[in-house]
């Protein structure tokens, strides 16, 4: 769902995203989509909470770019579906909390979000509670939703008032203490103020639940500790839990997965964020440059996963992922 705006859309094959969307909306269970398909004979695994609200997204770029109503009418009671499940409770604690009206998910042994790292029992960022990108995709499902409503006839007024409750009560995400976003609130062991990169989606997404202030300090936050010349770092290197390098063992690895690599399909959103604060089209596309070069320089003719956190920024992981090549095209032609 992160790829498929940058991979159909941006490339003019729609029809390819009209096939994807339809297919994953048959294999709803509970509300959720499922993050892996397997090997025919078996069941589908849903082992996550952003591909779902991911989802709603992609549908209103496949939107965005066709203008498709009868896919809104095919496609509307799935996505009511969804954010019913949503707001009554689905697997792994995946709920609405009716005190605030944020989405909380995970429990112990659990990891829902995209930093998925674990090995046999040990979950390197379980990120249990109310994860930042996840509340920030959610408030905008809801605003998908409620445009999507309209725009077929449906009732609107509830989608919006339940968004209008997330942007009343995100503020709870600011700290004032070190002017950017908790990483995540309500874990177990209280609020998270480590600075990792999630929180570029609550100014990169289409509606912001941030102020512009608080949208600028993220921008500059992020940019003064996260960003490298191929991505964001997944956590700031002035953390004791920072690994700037991803080598050894596959338990050695995945602890550096989510805890200090630079991913690449994060300078998307960063050059996507930069440009709704600073409105500088040319800088904005200079934080994109690099990846030009690196088609030419590892896995020739496509864009990596990861990168080290520590210079010189080695690219690592797969020499070919979707996401990467997605954003980064994407965020291009935002851009252009």
């Amino acid at each position: 769902m992160i790829s498929l705006p940058g991979l159909t859309l941006v490339t003019g094959r729609p029809e390819i995203a009209r096939s994807i969307l339809r297919t994953y909306a048959l294999s709803i269970d509970q509300g959720m989509l499922p993050n892996r398909f397997p090997d025919v004979g078996e069941i589908p695994e849903y082992n996550t909470v952003d591909a779902t609200l991911w989802y709603f997204l992609a549908i209103q770029a496949y939107y965005n770019a066709t203008e498709d109503q009868d896919l809104l009418h095919e496609l509307f009671p799935v996505l009511a579906e969804m954010i019913d499940w949503h707001c009554r409770g689905t697997r792994y604690d995946i709920h609405l909390d009716p005190a605030d009206g944020l989405l909380f998910a995970g429990e112990t042994g659990t990891q829902l979000t995209w930093m998925d790292a674990k090995v046999g029992d040990r979950v390197f960022t379980p990120r249990i509670g109310k994860p930042v990108e996840i509340n920030a995709l959610w408030y905008n499902a809801l605003r998908v939703m409620a445009k999507v409503a309209r725009q077929i006839g449906k009732p609107h007024r509830e989608y919006e008032a339940m968004a209008d409750r997330v942007l009343a009560r995100f503020s709870r995400f600011w700290n004032e203490l070190t002017g950017y976003c908790y990483d995540v609130l309500d874990g177990p062991g209280g609020s998270d103020a480590a600075l990792r990169p999630n929180q570029v989606f609550a100014v990169s997404l289409p509606d912001s639940p941030l102020t512009a202030a608080q949208q600028k300090s993220v921008v500059d936050a992020c940019g003064r500790s996260l960003l490298t010349s191929y991505g964001l770092r997944s956590l700031s290197p002035s953390h004791p839990d920072y690994r700037g390098q991803y080598i050894g063992s596959q338990f050695q690895r995945d602890a550096a997965y989510h805890q200090g690599s630079a991913w690449g399909w994060l300078i998307g959103a960063f050059a996507i964020a930069h440009l709704r604060v600073y409105n500088n089209p040319s800088r904005a596309r200079e934080f994109l440059e690099p990846m030009a070069n690196h088609l030419l320089d590892h896995g020739v003719g496509n864009l990596s996963e990861i990168f080290e956190g520590d210079a010189p920024m080695t690219p690592r992981g797969c020499t070919a992922q979707a996401w990467t090549v997605a954003e980064v095209l994407r965020a291009w032609f935002a851009i252009q």
